[in-house]
């Protein structure tokens, strides 16, 4: 089987599988394979965190045209799968120079599928987006395909608990990632400064009590297979033994009132109140917690969420931590490297992530008073073992990223930005990265055929372009209507201009 992740929470899924007791786990991209039997296929449906969904492959085979697709899949008996009464849905990946558009494979596997049922003299299955009885997945690579039946149905991070949202939300299965990944699990308290609609809060409640994500879900694909075993299903579902008891506290908090009501919200969706408290605070007003705590936080980027002065934020983050945060760790995700130099904290663990389509890093912070040899020489540790081998790992970044490339370009010389005060520094960058790329967009446009011609209109003579852009913006006569109007303008113009010198002439006393 396989299970689908997203970019770097590959290592973590792989861990849960073997938790889980799966046989052969592998990593790949995006995806972790594992063997396992129907048990196990149910069970990592119902208690993965870090899966977005499980593909049950049932053929692989060759193929190099779009008809070598449609008779691998014709080759298939549907019957086994599929009645002439139920409905389907058919969902791509293509990554091959030989398929160009993965819409096209979608129509040859749903051609092969219905042809065989007509061909038997049975009425044809309907197809169904958005309520299919059987989802099935194809993916090709070159010309390897592999035809999967999707035994999840709607993503897994779509747990069931969230009741409203706010903007822009950390999806579920990124937030649990992040929390496996630092190694929490219920030992301390745990603290989300900037806590949003409550995503990492009830993440790591469920974390912390060993809850299966799976208990909020109504429903999963592979319960309208013909095989489905109902009673085994339940079994999975009602056996809780081996929960634990959470003896700490998860506190949340957020300076938007309306972020609060909606944490709390969901998390009386999640029956989750006695081990999750939701204030509304301001994260400058943060105090030495009384007990050891984690802490992670997702600020706002600039991005999709932003603040006024976005890098004094990420300043007062790095205050807080350093004088109020002692003796305790943090995690923080964000996608700017200048905000992450704004804290002023030397990261111990950096881990590549993506947030939807942004290249993040999730970096760790290990806090402590006093000097960095002090510290050391009292036995503290700042990177253990384990993470001096991931930082010391190759390749866990890409050479050419965006979370840098984009740093470059705002580092470049460019007119400053009068009309702020001298704090705004994340204003200051914002309108230089912008200006780099009018300055980009009108740099290429000069270089094209069509600036060029609006110089050189009609007779050849110069002309000023803002003319000329006028007239292609009246855009008045046809083609041949529109030359003659130039030569006749262009003619015009000369002949005033002509005129002019001669007055100046006879001003002059030339003439």
């Amino acid at each position: 089987m396989i299970a689908k992740t997203f970019m770097g929470l590959e290592s973590v899924l792989a861990k849960e599988l073997v938790g889980l007791g799966a046989s052969n786990v592998q990593i790949g991209r995006r995806m972790v394979s594992f063997t396992g039997d129907k048990e196990m296929m149910y069970r990592a449906n119902f208690h993965l965190h870090t899966a977005i969904r499980i593909l049950k492959p049932i053929k692989r085979f060759k193929a190099s045209s779009a008809d070598d697709v449609y008779e691998g899949v014709k080759s298939i008996d549907w019957s086994d799968y599929l009645d002439e009464r139920q409905t389907f849905s058919v969902d791509s990946v293509v990554y091959s120079e030989d398929f160009r558009n993965s819409r096209f494979v979608t129509y040859r596997v749903k051609d092969a599928i219905v042809d065989q049922f007509i061909e038997r003299g049975a009425r044809r299955p309907n197809i169904s987006v958005a309520n299919p009885d059987l989802r099935l997945n194809i993916h090709i690579s070159e010309n390897n395909c592999t035809l999967s039946l999707d035994s999840s149905g709607e993503s897994l991070h779509r747990r069931g608990y969230r009741q409203e949202s706010v903007e822009a939300p950390l999806n579920e299965v990124l937030a649990a990632g992040m929390i496996l990944m630092t190694g929490w699990k219920g030992d301390t308290d745990f603290i989300d400064p900037m806590c949003g609609s409550g995503t990492i809060l009830i993440e790591a409640a469920l974390i912390a009590q060993n809850m299966a994500p799976g208990i909020f879900r109504k429903e999963y694909a592979f319960e309208r297979w013909h095989d489905f075993d109902r009673e085994l299903l339940d079994e999975i579902y009602n056996d809780d033994s081996k929960e634990r008891e959470f003896t700490h506290k998860i506190y949340g908090y957020d300076i938007d009132i309306k972020a609060v009501n909606t944490a709390r919200m969901n998390v009386r969706a999640a029956g989750l109140t006695k081990c999750i408290e939701v204030e509304c605070a301001d994260f400058k007003d943060f105090v030495q917690p009384s007990e050891p705590a984690v802490m992670v936080c997702n600020p706002p980027y600039g991005e999709r969420i932003s603040t006024p002065n976005l890098l004094n934020t990420y300043r007062m983050i790095g205050d807080r931590l350093k004088h109020q945060f002692q003796g305790n760790e943090a995690w923080i995700l964000s996608y700017r490297q200048e905000c992450f130099e704004a804290i002023g904290l030397k990261p111990s663990l950096k881990v590549p992530l993506y947030n939807g389509s942004l290249e993040c890093e999730f970096r760790k912070y290990a806090v402590f008073a006093g000097r960095l040899a002090d510290f050391r020489e009292k036995g503290g540790i700042v990177k253990t073992e384990e993470e001096l081998k991931q930082m010391a790992e190759k390749h866990r970044f890409k050479q050419h990223r965006e979370f840098n490339e984009r740093l470059d370009a705002e580092k470049e010389d460019t007119p400053p930005y009068f009309g702020v005060d001298d704090n705004d520094e994340d204003d200051i960058r914002t309108f230089r990265f912008r200006s780099l790329e009018r300055r980009s967009s009108n740099e290429t446009a000069k270089r094209s055929g069509r600036e060029r011609h609006r110089f050189t209109k009609g007779d050849g003579d110069s002309h000023a372009p803002q003319e000329n852009r006028r007239g292609h913006e009246r855009k008045p006569y046809g083609k041949n209507e529109r030359r003659a109007f130039d030569r006749e303008r262009a003619d015009r113009r000369s002949s005033d201009r002509r005129d002019k010198f001669s007055d100046r002439r006879r001003m002059f006393g030339d003439e």
